[in-house]
């Protein structure tokens, strides 16, 4: 329990939430431009080909996003419209796409 006077000395500060989706700015989703698009491996008890694509954001935000579902049709500059979610065996990858809009097919 602090005092008195350690509060005089120093106030406590709330902790700031740190946002899951920096790179939407607030957004719920974002259009976004493919630059390559290809294959990772999961984390250690996991063994897949996971398909992620490194895109630009509409705001010139180089991020790398995950492609769900089985199979895609998407190449260097396909639009795709990104959403916050983070692929949990995936490290680095906290955004998915959503099918079904622009080149990104629902299969």
């Amino acid at each position: 329990m602090v005092t008195t006077k350690q509060l005089l000395k120093k106030v406590r500060y709330k902790k700031t939430k740190k946002k899951q989706s920096l790179a939407l700015n607030g957004s719920p989703q974002k259009k976004a431009m493919c630059l390559k698009v290809y294959v990772t491996n999961p984390k250690k008890p996991n063994s897949a080909e996971r398909k992620v694509a490194k895109v630009r954001l509409s705001t010139n935000k180089v991020m790398t996003g995950y492609i769900p579902g089985e199979g895609h049709n998407l190449q260097q500059h396909s639009i795709v419209l990104v959403q916050g979610g983070k692929t949990k065996d995936l490290p680095g990858v906290n955004y998915k796409f959503v099918r079904g809009v622009f080149d990104l097919p629902n299969i």
